[in-house]
């Protein structure tokens, strides 16, 4: 009966895992080899330093071997031509891992010649060495399910030892192309959105966008811009907020000053003719001092006006602070001095023929002025406990939209403060509104009492239906104003 043979021409089909066994018979096999070179230098066969061997000193040899192993090599099968060995040992190489070396053996043929044969084997393999802990180092082959043909297999694509090594013209891919199909959880995200993850899978995550006033601090975090700051275009980074403030062509400025104008003109004209009049009847008989006091805060109230519109800075706030309650003040001022003379004459006359007390020109402005100095020193000590100052003010056109946010310039002067500054102008127009009622009834020669009582009346009027429409809508006019001109600017 003929031996059968094992060759490349064999039907023999080699297990998957007899490479790995081979392996470890040459690593056991280079081990003994270094220790007897060691140990029984120039001597065939066991010396006295290996009989017995010590296995505790062979595990050291075996940790320290490095050689090309078959794990890896490009052959089917590895076998041993049997004429190399003896004729007793007529055996593939790597069933010898189940023989035990005997002494007989080992004495009779030298290890060498062995380990000769087993490196013909081990050529363009797979290094085999061990670490400190005895582990040989993890080596993967790597393959691909893939059908041809109607028939399906796993194929070698590739290998993994200390680093990947594919072949990528091996791989197949969908469709029969070489494009490189996606192989990601989750698309990368866009400018402006942060990752959020996926809880328990660290590859995979949703992109959130970072809206409103927030911009992408990191891939994973969003952050609020600064007050004063809004977020770019696509919310990667924060630009400062336009700053707007009343501008002279806009409507919203055109008309008051407009209005001013020809106000102003108006009470040019009647001072003129106050002048040009000034020693006539009429003129006298009106009060001329106290007329021109009166036309004096009717031009500041409408010279108001300007200051109103121009840009707010240090000396534009502190002529508003100044200007914006004496025109009135004056105003009412002179009117309250008129009226409480004409009801003091009146309740004295009552009572006695001779005249009251303080109803001589003189008198008169001495009663106005004092009046109108007791807003100036409002005003003064506004100025000590809060110097005037302009601030840009973000909350007010902080709009949902961060396109739409403006910055509005404007003088550093709060609700409260305008009706304390308003307050004392209101005080006086009540109490000259009071002195216009209890004179209705005078004489009609004294026709400047009822002219002065229907203007305070009417006055009242105005001035209960403007006060809550201003403080209620937050001084929407301006709002609306700096939005339109902001967005013109867009």
């Amino acid at each position: 009966m003929d031996r059968e043979r094992i060759g490349q021409d064999s039907a023999y089909e080699q297990e998957g895992k007899v490479q790995f066994v081979i392996d470890a018979v040459y690593a056991m096999g280079h081990a003994l080899h270094n220790m007897h070179k060691n140990l029984c230098p120039g001597k065939i066969g066991l010396c006295p330093k290996m009989d017995p061997v010590d296995g505790a000193e062979l595990l050291k040899y075996i940790r320290s071997v490095n050689f090309s192993g078959v794990v890896g090599n490009s052959s089917d099968q590895v076998i041993l031509e049997a004429e190399q060995l003896p004729a007793h040992l007529n055996i593939p190489l790597h069933v010898l891992w189940a023989m035990d070396f005997s002494r007989e053996i080992f004495a009779e043929y030298s290890l060498p010649f062995f380990l000769k044969t087993a490196e013909k084997v081990g050529i363009a393999g797979t290094p085999v060495t061990f670490n400190e802990n005895g582990d040989a180092p993890g080596r993967y082959d790597i393959y691909q399910y893939q059908i041809k043909n109607a028939t399906s297999e796993y194929k070698v694509i590739g290998h993994w030892a200390d680093h990947l090594n594919l072949k990528m013209e091996r791989l197949h891919w969908p469709g029969g192309g070489n494009q490189v199909p996606t192989s990601i959880c989750s698309q990368p995200c866009r400018p402006g959105e942060r990752k959020k993850l996926v809880k328990g899978i660290p590859c995979c995550w949703h992109c959130e966008r970072c809206d409103g006033y927030q911009y992408q601090q990191d891939e994973f975090h969003c952050k609020v811009c600064r007050l004063s700051e809004r977020p770019n275009e696509n919310h990667t980074g924060c630009i400062p907020i336009p700053i707007v403030k009343l501008e002279w062509s806009s409507p919203w400025a055109v008309v008051p000053v407009f209005i001013a104008i020809v106000g102003i003109i108006a009470t040019l004209f009647v001072v003129v003719t106050f002048v040009r009049y000034n020693d006539t009847p009429i003129v006298k008989a009106s009060g001329r001092e106290l007329s021109y006091v009166l036309l004096t805060g009717i031009f500041l109230c409408y010279a108001t006006t300007f200051l109103m519109i121009a840009e707010p800075d240090l000396g534009t706030c502190s002529l508003r602070r100044v200007f914006l309650g004496l025109g009135m003040s004056i105003s009412y001022a002179a009117l309250l001095t008129k009226t409480n003379r004409i009801y003091r004459i009146f309740e004295q006359g009552k009572k006695s023929v001779s005249a009251p007390r303080f109803i001589s020109p003189a008198s008169q402005l001495v009663i106005t002025f004092s009046l109108i100095s007791l807003q100036l020193l409002g005003v003064c000590i506004w100025f000590i406990v809060d110097p005037s100052h302009s601030i840009i003010d973000y909350e007010d056109q902080r709009t949902t939209d961060p396109r739409f946010a403006r910055g509005i310039l404007k003088c550093d002067i709060s609700d409260l403060s305008l009706i304390c500054l308003l307050g004392y102008s209101m005080l006086l127009m009540v109490t000259c509104t009071v002195y216009a009622i209890k004179t209705r009834g005078v004489p009609e020669t004294f026709n400047e009492a009822k002219p002065i009582g229907f203007t305070m009346y009417t006055t009242c009027i105005v001035w209960l239906a403007f006060i809550p429409i201003f403080f209620g809508t937050s001084q929407s006019a301006e709002k609306v104003m700096e939005t339109g001109h902001g967005h013109k600017g867009r």
